[in-house]
């Protein structure tokens, strides 16, 4: 097991939609984690990708959102992969490693497949749980414990952003600090 290292990592936020948000159970609290740990990545120099399902029945990311995303690749399958996430991934060198920092809407829907999908495709992925809502909070729990025994890592905001930081003697430590207060 290895830490984080943000040279070597991507951001993907799956499905922050401004009709699915509303629906979400804990949902404002949910993208306020996602909108840190954007910021937290945007500042550390990571890449930032989003996703929306069907954006013409469910809307658009919340502005918080797509603002902070490098990209935004829109789609059907509930697996983003399915849909050419995998081309948008700045992590084609193989010899980077690859890791993959997720978090996203439904938790147990495309969060879940879209997660897999990475994972399928020999990506080490951390999964946000703080970041990651569905209707209901048990739905949310099961998501979670099903991509834990899938073999993806489920983390914290916080967790992600002092292993991306590494020490406090990083150059922008005192930021980051900032934004996760």
């Amino acid at each position: 097991m290895r830490l984080l290292d943000p040279a070597s990592s991507v951001l993907v936020l799956v499905d922050y939609q401004q009709r699915l948000l509303p629906a979400i159970h804990n949902g404002p609290e949910v993208l306020a984690q996602a909108v840190r740990i954007a910021e937290v990545a945007r500042e550390l120099g990571v890449s930032v990708i989003g996703t929306e399902q069907y954006p013409k029945g469910l809307g658009p990311n919340e502005d918080a959102i797509r603002q902070r995303c490098e990209a935004t690749l829109s789609k059907t399958h509930f697996d983003a992969c399915a849909d050419g996430l995998l081309d948008l991934l700045p992590l084609a060198d193989s010899k980077a490693p690859r890791n993959v920092v997720i978090a996203g809407c439904e938790a147990h829907v495309c969060l879940l497949q879209t997660a897999l999908g990475l994972l399928t495709a020999d990506l080490k992925v951390w999964v946000i749980a703080q970041a990651c809502g569905s209707r209901t909070a048990e739905n949310q729990q099961l998501a979670m414990q099903r991509l834990r025994q899938a073999g993806a890592e489920i983390v914290s905001v916080e967790m992600v952003a002092f292993e991306w930081l590494r020490s406090s003697t990083n150059e922008r430590f005192k930021r980051v600090l900032a934004l996760l207060k």
